[in-house]
């Protein structure tokens, strides 16, 4: 096992490295100038901007900018807001807790959702049950997060009044009340998402599950006088999770995604409200620094789900 996560980690050193090469070029030959906004200040001496462009190498080739980038994120130094006029890790530092938090949970919710009703509905195809959770699955996963966001927004926040519709970092209250009112105002995001991925992964778990309920060893285990709930825990739903997991690893890129537009939507100080604002100001060592977080986070959970591979399926080797 640890030499393969060791070689995985060596093969996907090169994979970052090329998504960071690309990543840095797209956006050092993108219009746009980081120190447009003092251009047209009169109170900021042409010189003074001149010195600043200078300083941050804006002028020099590509290839040297993203030699001195990388240089520096060996080091630990990922660059300097020029909107923010702080430290990116810093920003980043401050942001990813909101973000990790909501889709962290909405994953898991979108999971008790899903595994439990596709296993029933696959067990049971055709019934009444398996129509009525593919009609809600095929309802949820078309429409899209912006919507819901609004419309639960308009229910829960404007008709009803029970819960928050802006995500408050500056919560006032200690102890208990701190944690209640931090559930409060996350529980309409973590449904949107949630409620969204889980809807796409109930349709993935019952045809996952249909697949392998008609396989000869799930007769021979029936057949060995083994209880019907015996064979779909132990034999059926192991054997089924391991395209699941695929999926979900797969599935995190739209994750992300989909909590850049809930993140605007419940104004959410998190990782997507940061890139939209950096993207807006032209912040480009926020936006490479970001968007090479998400490509770390890709890379990791493929990682992780081939680590479950092994664990769902003991025919799968670790070479």
């Amino acid at each position: 096992m640890g030499t393969y996560l060791v070689r995985r980690l060596l093969i996907a050193l090169p994979s970052l490295l090329g998504i960071s090469v690309v990543l840095f070029t797209v956006l050092a030959l993108a219009p746009g100038d980081p120190f447009e906004e003092m251009a047209t200040n009169p109170n900021i001496p042409p010189e003074v901007r001149l010195a600043l462009r200078e300083k941050f190498g804006i002028d020099d080739p590509v290839y040297l900018r993203y030699f001195r980038w990388l240089t520096a994120m060996m080091q630990g130094d990922w660059g300097f807001s020029f909107a923010s006029r702080v430290n990116v890790d810093t920003l980043i530092l401050q942001r990813l807790p909101a973000t990790i938090f909501v889709i962290g949970s909405s994953q898991i919710l979108a999971l008790a959702i899903a595994l439990p009703v596709g296993i029933y509905a696959a067990t049971r195809p055709y019934s009444i049950f398996d129509q009525i959770a593919n009609t809600f699955a095929f309802i949820g996963f078309s429409l899209p997060t912006f919507f819901t966001g609004l419309l639960f927004i308009l229910v829960f926040s404007i008709w009803l009044d029970w819960l928050p519709f802006v995500y408050r970092s500056d919560i006032t209250a200690t102890g208990w009340r701190w944690y209640w009112e931090q559930i409060r105002q996350a529980i309409m995001p973590v449904m949107v998402l949630g409620l969204f991925q889980a809807a796409s992964y109930t349709r993935y778990v019952r045809s996952a599950v249909l697949d392998v309920i008609r396989l000869d060893f799930v007769t021979t285990a029936r057949a060995k006088g083994l209880g019907e709930k015996t064979v779909v825990v132990r034999h059926v739903v192991r054997n089924a999770l391991i395209p699941v997991v695929t999926l979900v690893a797969l599935q995190m890129p739209t994750v992300f995604g989909g909590a850049i537009v809930t993140e605007q939507i419940f104004r959410i100080p998190g990782i997507g409200s940061l890139l939209i604002s950096a993207i807006l100001s032209n912040d480009t060592p926020v936006i490479m620094a970001v968007t090479f977080v998400f490509a770390c986070l890709v890379v990791t959970f493929n990682l992780i789900a081939d680590v479950l591979y092994g664990w769902l399926d003991p025919r799968i080797a670790f070479r």
